[in-house]
């Protein structure tokens, strides 16, 4: 029942994207189809979970922070769609609930930046991705979302018209437990996200 409901959403969204946001993905074909992969996008608008919901064909799990577990109307959807996390923390129980996630197959979206940039430039990769991606061993592929600042930029309550556009690039292999490696495994990310607005087809 909840997949049901979960891609009878998902289609409903990507209508609205569609029409209203002029949606356009490139990429896609770099995601793979099944088992554990992190998909690992800049952050620029609240707007970008959902646009990532559609924008991907799979079922998505974001690693969203605790706070907005307990708010009004979104928190069920946070709490069935989200992993929780400490703000600034890369929480032991967080990190285990997600390479766990992971090696049952699943997809997960996650933003290394760890919040919003104001100015839609790039911030540096928090720690948690690294580890998570070192210690699963999960391929990672970086994404680009582009015209979500847009369409709600920070402090803003009413959507923009804009368009919207996302882009997936090819996966990365990456795994160590090394620490050193792991802040390599950071900014390899990082990296990976920004050949993509360099190389974006739009």
């Amino acid at each position: 029942m909840l997949t049901f409901l979960y891609f009878f959403m998902r289609a409903i969204l990507y209508t609205i994207f569609k029409v209203f946001f002029l949606l356009r993905v490139y990429g896609l074909e770099n995601v793979p189809d099944k088992g554990g992969v992190i998909v690992a996008a800049n952050h620029v608008s609240y707007f970008d979970p959902p646009v990532f919901g559609v924008a991907l064909k799979r079922k998505a799990t974001y690693i969203a922070k605790r706070y907005l577990f307990s708010v009004p109307i979104i928190s069920p959807i946070v709490n069935f769609y989200c992993i929780s996390v400490d703000e600034g923390k890369a929480q032991a129980s967080t990190i285990k609930e997600s390479v766990k996630r992971l090696k049952k197959g699943e997809l997960i979206v996650m933003f290394p930046e760890g919040k919003r940039s104001e100015d839609g430039s790039f911030l540096d990769a928090k720690r948690g991705i690294g580890l998570i991606a070192a210690i699963s061993g999960a391929p990672v592929v970086p994404a680009l979302v582009d015209g979500t600042q847009k369409v709600l930029p920070v402090g803003a309550k009413v959507p923009r018209l804009a368009k919207i556009k996302v882009s997936f690039g090819k996966p990365l292999t990456l795994r160590s437990r090394d620490k050193d490696l792991q802040e390599k495994i950071c900014n390899d990310i990082m990296n990976g996200i920004k050949e993509l607005k360099k190389s974006s087809p739009w």
